[in-house]
């Protein structure tokens, strides 16, 4: 089957003004395995637009050599709603300015709907119980309602990423290395996918906190298998992560057509594109806990001056870098140093200079669960 683009015209929140989003479909629908892949759900995050971009004409090359086995779905821009969000002339796009908060954030757990659904019709046969899964979640995605614009954004992405066996959402940091999220049920598979992409971290998570786009697809699969117990064989049918293509000033067409390559390359292995990927390139890193991440915070308004340098490997203790207040108050130091609470790779840090307390302002990933870093409240705001 050739290439076709989907268009689907969003909710008008304004008279006069509609959004869109502009679908990519590759291979046969319905076809197996099917991979899903869409770019800067938080809007101002231009790598992953730019991976996109490089990613669809690579994609069709390989279509128009009849290559592509499966389905691949590409949603070159995920948020063309944030896409717009412009104050001032500056781009503000990872919270919605209507009041629906972070656009990664309170995605649907559809686990207990779904079980319901299937939970008589299930076998011992893994493959028809991944079926009806399939099948309910799709109809669970069609009954969410449709109030504002946000809502039908959502409903349209999981209409196309919700029975996809892998799910890949790129995004950016403010100023990073390339880096992943992924779960710990899909170890191998995010070590995999970290080599193809040649990932500095690759951050494992139990529950992440805050319910993101890739836990919503990939989440529902491990909720099923652990409320079903041994009862039926339920597989976990959806790979998902999140991809950190470096930081928002990264974009450059020779990094976005290496990444492109090496998401093509996972695709290869799964099964979705002809060819061989090849062997697997050296690892960067070993993967580590999420909770092993310390995030560190402003204590109080400020200028931030780093001691360090991304890349970096830090010891619990070390000074990363220092608070500048500008108008200390007596008896105050002017500067108070800002420490790692583990001993990591500095991997991330913001890109504004002067915060305000209880800013997120660097990461640095450990390979020790921290105390203080609470199993589902894993993720900056």
């Amino acid at each position: 089957m050739s290439k076709t683009v989907e268009s689907v015209a969003l909710l008008s929140s304004s008279p006069g003004a509609r959004h869109q989003l502009k679908v990519h479909r590759y291979g046969t629908p319905g076809a197996r395995p099917k991979a899903y892949i869409q770019a800067a759900l938080h809007a101002d995050e231009y790598p992953a637009l730019l991976v996109a971009h490089h990613l669809i004409e690579q994609l069709d090359k390989l279509e128009s050599r009849s290559e592509i086995i499966g389905e691949v779905v590409v949603v070159p821009v995920a948020n063309p709603i944030g896409l717009g969000q412009r104050v001032n002339d500056r781009h503000l796009g990872r919270y919605d300015l209507a009041g629906g908060g972070n656009y990664n954030r309170n995605w649907p757990d559809l686990s207990a709907r779904v079980l319901e659904r299937i939970e008589a019709d299930l076998t011992d046969d893994p493959e028809h119980n991944v079926s009806i899964i399939r099948r309910a979640l799709q109809v669970e995605v069609s009954n969410m309602p449709v109030r504002k614009e946000l809502d039908h954004l959502r409903k349209a992405l999981l209409s196309y990423s919700i029975d996809a066996d892998v799910v890949l959402d790129l995004h950016s940091d403010s100023q990073a290395l390339f880096h992943l999220y992924a779960s710990v049920h899909h170890e191998d598979l995010a070590r995999e996918l970290g080599r193809d992409l040649q990932a500095r971290a690759v951050l494992l998570e139990t529950e992440a906190g805050g319910s993101p786009f890739d836990e919503c697809n990939a989440g529902v699969w491990w909720r099923l298998k652990q409320s079903i117990g041994s009862r039926f064989p339920i597989p976990l049918a959806c790979f998902s992560s999140t991809v950190e293509h470096r930081g928002e000033q990264d974009v450059e067409d020779g990094l976005a057509s290496h990444d492109a390559e090496g998401i093509l390359r996972f695709l290869q292995r799964r099964g979705a594109i002809k060819g061989d990927a090849g062997p697997l390139p050296e690892k960067l890193c070993e993967p580590t806990p999420l909770e092993g991440t310390d995030l560190i915070y402003a204590p109080a308004a400020g200028l931030i001056v780093y001691q360090k340098e991304l890349g970096d490997w830090v010891v619990e203790g070390e000074v990363v870098a220092e608070l500048v207040r500008l108008l200390p108050v007596s008896n105050e130091p002017a500067r108070t140093p800002l420490v790692s609470k583990t001993s990591g790779l500095f991997f991330a840090h913001m890109g504004d200079r002067m915060v305000g307390p209880g800013a997120a302002l660097a990461k640095i990933c450990g390979s020790v669960p921290l105390a203080h870093r609470e199993s589902g409240k894993l993720l900056e705001a």
